[in-house]
């Protein structure tokens, strides 16, 4: 490890911790476009740790985790060093919402980048180049927007990849209890920074306005047991001795229109046949009964009470693992 921890212009000696902002872009009046970041470097030497939140605007728990974790370290004691951009998509974030109203683009589907892109993928690239591209392990803190999801982990990976039992293990180290295993598309930093060599994840801490504590909590154990596991910090880090992994999602749609009566609960672990919702009429009468079509895990749900004929009310992860 060089002693220097450097991105771009922002540097941290050993022992230090600096905070300050890369400018990435310029607004429409010529003042700049900022993503705030993180630097700290260990008085020792030992791996390094790029850590990111909000490449989508409206994703605010993963910031919340990072401030925290980043708070509790210790430069004096760190092995190694720690990387964190803490507002990537700048332009969604004043936004408040997924997609940068510059370009129209998901961060998560720019990366690695390109230097002379649109404004999402010239992000993406200066903080792929100079700040992903030397890390050892990436997690890229996300949530499920508003709607309310379970907390989870997810390895974005091909499972043919030799990176992918790296991520896995990363994603199991996190220790959240429930992963997502499966393919993601195309310019996830999740797949790309794989393929640099380097284990990532992507967690995902429920979905929610604002900030949710219980999130949040799950978030900042999960980042400080992959500190703790892969010897940044001391102590041992807290993992389920079982955790539930599946491989992609049912969609459960409503056939009639009306307001939603459920009878399962995220995390609900449901056979085949067992009642998730009812689908009723404004005087509550029954319309339609929804059931899990095979076994599967209550992954997700509808942020407000209605539907429409032909609308979610939800989804189920499927082909149910544990490792």
């Amino acid at each position: 490890m060089d002693d220097l921890l450097q991105v771009e212009h922002l540097q941290a000696e050993p022992g230090q911790r600096f905070d300050g902002y890369l400018d990435v872009a310029e607004m429409q009046d010529g003042t700049p476009a900022r993503v705030p970041m993180v630097l700290i470097n260990g008085a020792q030497s030992g791996p390094t740790l790029y850590l990111q939140a909000m490449s989508d605007g409206d994703e605010l728990n993963g910031l919340a985790v990072a401030r925290q974790v980043l708070k509790r370290l210790d430069p004096a004691r760190l092995k190694g060093q720690v990387i964190a951009a803490l507002i990537v998509n700048f332009h969604a974030f004043h936004w408040h919402q997924a997609f940068s109203p510059v370009d129209g683009k998901k961060m998560n589907r720019c990366f690695p980048g390109r230097k002379d892109g649109t404004s999402s993928e010239r992000i993406a690239y200066r903080l792929f180049q100079g700040a992903v591209r030397q890390s050892d392990y990436c997690i890229d803190l996300h949530q499920g927007g508003v709607r309310p999801m379970i907390d989870e982990v997810r390895v974005r990976v091909d499972r043919r990849k030799r990176i992918h039992k790296a991520c896995l293990e990363l994603g199991r180290i996190f220790g959240i209890g429930y992963i997502l295993d499966c393919r993601g598309p195309d310019g996830q930093l999740a797949r790309a920074a794989p393929e640099e060599g380097i284990p990532t994840i992507d967690p995902e801490l429920g979905g929610c306005h604002g900030w949710d504590e219980s999130s949040i909590q799950k978030g900042v154990t999960g980042v400080e047991n992959v500190l703790k596991h892969y010897g940044f910090i001391s102590g041992h880090p807290r993992i389920p001795k079982r955790q539930v992994v599946v491989d992609g999602f049912l969609s459960l749609l409503s056939n009639r229109g009306g307001f939603l009566e459920y009878h399962a609960d995220l995390y609900d672990h449901l056979q085949k046949g067992d009642q998730v919702a009812d689908v009723t009429d404004p005087f509550g009468n029954v319309l339609e009964t929804l059931r899990a079509p095979e076994e599967s895990i209550f992954w997700s749900k509808n942020l407000r009470p209605m539907v429409s004929s032909g609308e979610g009310v939800g989804t189920l992860g499927k082909n149910i693992r544990h490792i």
